[in-house]
């Protein structure tokens, strides 16, 4: 159920317009709807203001968009496809024209809210080779309306590039740090900001980095207070994350 339905079912019912026990059966539909291979959380929109995500990795072309049919049927929000391989992105395509294919970043946008007033969120990336998860995040936090200035290839091995960007940073409401190697750019960018950081590690980095790992571990031991830290290459998680926190609950 929509918010918007919900709010048309109880102006209905102050008008006198439906009975009560019309207004119970209603709100008696399943918050699921179970399409055999996949059941959705259609009430996630009404609870959290946000809808559910596709997660397209290990469903088949012919899955995804089915999901995709009915999430735009039972949803007004955006509705996003993450990790979703070239041939599913194809079949999204076809199906809803009007659709954005993020390649790099494995996204397709199915539907944009371009009218948002969440604030400005800077994405910031240690280097070239972590714009794609980077790319996730900004075109994620975009979908939902937010303003998205990207800070690209300030990694601290050369720290002054980061720190030309104070004032950049400081007009952001949020900023997600993207990186990888030993993760230490959230620190110095938590020690530049009083907004609140989100930061995103990275499988970038020689042997030792253990795909990521070491610069989860360099992240959540950040020096700057408060600090976030989801999971490894998970640019979508940090724009969700970042979402919550600008949202304030609403």
């Amino acid at each position: 159920m929509r918010p918007e339905e919900l709010e048309s079912l109880l102006a209905d019912l102050r008008e006198d317009r439906i009975s009560v026990d019309d207004a119970v059966r209603a709100l008696q539909r399943l918050p699921v709807e179970d399409l055999g291979f996949a059941r959705l959380d259609t009430h996630r929109e009404l609870r959290q203001g946000l809808p559910e995500a596709i997660f397209a990795e290990g469903k088949s072309a012919s899955q995804v968009v089915t999901i995709a049919t009915r999430m735009l049927e039972t949803t007004t929000s955006p509705v996003l496809s993450t990790r979703t391989a070239p041939e599913t992105a194809a079949a999204l395509l076809k199906a809803f024209p009007e659709a954005t294919h993020h390649a790099a970043a494995r996204l397709v946008v199915l539907r944009a809210d371009p009218k948002g007033d969440l604030g400005t969120i800077a994405v910031v990336s240690a280097g070239t080779s972590d714009g794609p998860v980077a790319d996730e995040a900004a075109f994620v936090a975009e979908a939902f309306g937010c303003e998205v200035e990207r800070l690209s290839d300030a990694g601290v091995a050369g720290v002054h590039r980061i720190l030309a960007l104070q004032d950049r940073l400081a007009r952001a409401d949020l900023v997600i740090v993207v990186a990888g190697m030993e993760g230490a750019l959230p620190s110095i960018v938590g020690g530049m900001t009083g907004a609140p950081i989100v930061a995103v590690p990275t499988s970038v980095g020689y042997g030792s980095s253990f795909e990521g790992l070491a610069a989860l571990l360099g992240m959540l031991n950040s020096c700057a207070s408060g600090v976030t830290v989801v999971n490894i290459d998970n640019g979508f998680g940090a724009a969700m994350a970042a979402l919550r926190i600008l949202r304030g609950g609403r």
